[in-house]
């Protein structure tokens, strides 16, 4: 009954869809939770006064946000376990995002990405990392990179 359904073969994927973007989100938070600003999760773009459209949808989501007295900071975080179009398309996709945030004065760009899969994906990594200065991993966030990003 297992195999015809998929289980016991690996095809029951859906059930494992983003674990590793959630474990990316909840690590990222307890590196939020050790630097002490107060940040939020899970907010929508529609509910932020901030003109960035980069073709995003209208019920887009940022991962996190803080929001210290000179500066507001949007992050978005994944981890990717394997390669493939994906990649791609959030590299160009955050790329435009770092291009038009350059222009919002108090506005910061931050993502946090990790992951086997971009070994498969180096140039687009590499583009988006020309364009945005805040592109982040684990070894960053483990040498502290909050506590002189918030503080700046």
């Amino acid at each position: 009954n297992d195999y015809v359904h998929g289980v016991e073969v690996g095809l029951d994927s859906n059930g494992r869809k983003n674990r590793g973007g959630h474990q990316m989100e909840h690590l990222v938070e307890s590196y939020l939770l050790k630097t002490g600003v107060p940040y939020s999760k899970e907010v929508p773009l529609s509910s932020l006064s901030i003109p960035i459209s980069a073709n995003l949808p209208k019920n887009k989501r940022w991962d996190f946000t803080v929001t210290t007295p000179s500066t507001f900071y949007v992050i978005e975080t994944n981890f990717y376990t394997d390669g493939g179009s994906k990649l791609n398309e959030t590299a160009r996709s955050y790329r435009l995002i770092a291009e038009e945030a350059r222009d919002i004065s108090g506005f910061v760009f931050v993502w946090i990405t990790d992951g086997k899969g971009w070994k498969s994906a180096k140039a687009s990594l590499r583009e988006t990392f020309s364009v945005l200065d805040t592109l982040y991993n684990i070894a960053d966030m483990e040498a502290g990179i909050f506590s002189s990003l918030f503080s700046a």
